[in-house]
């Protein structure tokens, strides 16, 4: 079937169940505004997206406060250069705007390519996961290692902007995914990694999910700047060389 009018015609209008991307939809390389159209909080078909459709859908998806929601939506717009007021989810994809190299679960970018890949890679996936000390949650050390090991992977560092939304991504993932489903229940240390797996892989909200807990700026502020204290002290006590030597062989 086809999500042409921005609706899903076998689920219904008003449904948020999850319904995959139908050929001619747009997606982009973030799993968070992918689920957003699979669950139909977003145009279904990726594409006609205004700042205020985007902002209701994150507060309504996830919970996000207006503030927090705003700031994301006009900052994405202002780094996208888009002057006109819709985009469609594979704007997203365009190279070094948002979209940065030393994405945890997306290969980088050609050197000549204007647009990055939006395929997960079920490797990368697993890498990620194997940073869980547990192997139960992914908490904010456990990304910090994930994080430092990627980067390590280049020889310049990742310039500040980049660098400060890659750890806002997950700053923000943490606070939203890392909850039990259930109201009235304290924030989890960390993301379960089989809903962080189902999310990112499969761009799907777990079933019996729900955003209960409201995420706001300055969550995101606390848990991000957490993340780059984290990631300072991972580097200062892992072996540099040898982690780069592991990464030229893999």
């Amino acid at each position: 079937h086809r999500h042409s009018t921005g609706l899903c015609p076998v689920i219904g209008p008003d449904s948020r169940a999850y319904c995959p991307p139908q050929k001619g939809d747009s997606r982009s390389p973030c799993p968070a505004l992918n689920t957003l159209a699979n669950h139909g909080y977003l145009p279904r078909d990726g594409k006609c997206i205004t700042p205020q459709v985007l902002m209701h859908a994150l507060e309504k998806g996830y919970n996000l406060s207006g503030p927090l929601a705003w700031v994301l939506v006009r900052g994405g717009f202002y780094l996208l250069g888009q002057r006109r007021e819709r985009i469609c989810l594979r704007d997203l994809a365009r190279h070094n705007c948002i979209e940065h190299n030393a994405s945890l679960i997306h290969r980088d970018a050609h050197e000549r390519d204007e647009y990055a890949p939006i395929r997960n890679h079920l490797e990368m996936m697993d890498l990620l996961l194997s940073h869980s000390k547990d192997g139960v949650l992914m908490t904010t050390d456990d990304v910090a290692r994930a994080r430092v090991h990627r980067e390590l992977e280049y020889e310049n560092a990742m310039d500040r902007l980049h660098a400060e939304i890659a750890r806002g991504e997950m700053a923000i993932v943490k606070r939203v995914l890392g909850i039990k489903p259930k109201p009235q229940t304290a924030p989890l240390p960390g993301v379960p990694n089989d809903i962080l797996r189902t999310w990112m892989l499969e761009e799907r909200l777990p079933d019996d999910w729900r955003p209960y807990h409201k995420t706001g700026l300055l969550h995101v502020i606390r848990t991000s700047n957490h993340l780059r204290h984290s990631m300072e002290t991972t580097e200062k006590e892992l072996d540099v060389n040898e982690i780069r030597r592991e990464n030229t062989l893999r």
